[in-house]
């Protein structure tokens, strides 16, 4: 039995995004955001699929994946409680997906700013380290008052803190010397 146990929990610590990146609670994180001046990785909300179909074209939504019905809920739902919350929120950025600007656009947040350096990297790898290298130069530069959004991809959110992460899930940064501080993930459905 104890040899199950151990391949169970190996199972689990190797599955992405299966434990927080951190020990603080939502609550801890929430409290943070409440005092500004941090940085929220999100994940677009929930658009089925993987990668973009055949003939894709940014700016060209119909023909991208785009959100779901549920997915643009999702979007509202999620915009809802960081204004019960009274979250600060001094500048909202997104990819030029369409999935992305829905969900940041939907959230209702602030101005939406298309970013370049938040657009996916999925089937262009090559674009990888100097798109992760301009979102970290992003990052590392804020200073104002509030908490900046970043409504990115799976790959973008990976390639920044070493994590997968779901359909409108969300991490938290804070700009260090050596990167980035992760204070953790945000589990909206549990605020």
């Amino acid at each position: 039995m104890p040899a199950l146990r151990y391949i169970l929990l190996i199972l689990i610590f190797a599955m992405p995004g299966a434990l927080p990146l951190s020990a603080q609670s939502n609550e801890a994180i929430w409290q943070s955001l409440e005092e500004g001046g941090l940085v929220i990785l999100m994940r677009h909300a929930l658009a089925p699929g993987i990668g973009d179909p055949p003939g894709f074209e940014r700016g060209r939504c119909e023909t991208q994946r785009n959100l779901s019905h549920q997915g643009r809920a999702q979007a509202r739902a999620l915009g809802e409680v960081f204004r019960e919350r009274d979250i600060p929120i001094g500048a909202v950025y997104a990819s030029r997906w369409c999935r992305a600007l829905d969900t940041a656009v939907l959230m209702q947040l602030g101005d939406v700013e298309p970013a370049p350096w938040l657009d996916s990297f999925f089937r262009e790898r090559s674009a990888r380290a100097a798109r992760t290298r301009a979102a970290r130069e992003q990052i590392a530069a804020w200073e104002k008052s509030g908490n900046m959004l970043l409504v990115t991809h799976q790959v973008n959110i990976s390639a920044l803190v070493g994590r997968s992460v779901g359909s409108g899930e969300m991490v938290v940064v804070r700009p260090a010397t050596e990167g980035l501080e992760v204070l953790g993930r945000l589990d909206v459905r549990a605020p």
